[in-house]
């Protein structure tokens, strides 16, 4: 699978065995603030909260924080908890087109704001966020409810 990264490991499962982005950034502590950060932005855009469970915002915090950390090099805990990430199969459900993904991407980015990131890593960070929000794109149609938002 192309742009996922392959980390080389003491052991099978154990730690890596050359820092990760995980590591350098700040480890689970970075993604909690990260996870946080984007749905503080996601809460004030009402065309991205009615796709993001209110009555479960905790635990889509989780899934975000600990998916990444775990893409980004860090403990299998998403995987543990979740299985296969399945990324497409698990937003298929949701009207995600261009503008949505524009909206998601201003959100992942602010949120990228709130850490202390070198250069590199941001861009490391921001070039997978692009081609995820891009594959995660189902509709061309215009999102329900734009004439009531705009």
């Amino acid at each position: 699978m192309t742009g996922n990264p392959i980390h080389l490991r003491a052991s099978e499962g154990g730690a890596a065995a050359v820092p990760t982005l995980y590591e350098e950034i700040g480890g689970m502590p970075a993604f909690d603030k990260l996870a946080a950060a984007f749905y503080e932005g996601v809460r004030q855009d009402p065309l991205m909260w009615r796709m993001y469970p209110q009555d479960d915002l905790d635990g889509a915090t989780w899934r975000l924080g600990h998916f990444l950390a775990q893409y980004f090099g860090g403990p299998s805990e998403y995987s543990a908890e979740r299985g296969h990430p399945r990324l497409r199969m698990r937003h298929n459900g949701f009207h995600i087109n261009p503008e949505a993904r524009e909206h998601w991407l201003r959100h992942m980015h602010a949120a990228m704001d709130q850490l202390d990131l070198s250069p590199i890593h941001r861009q490391q960070m921001a070039d997978y966020f692009d081609r995820a929000a891009t594959a995660m794109v189902n509709t061309f149609e215009p999102s329900p409810g734009a004439e009531a938002d705009s």
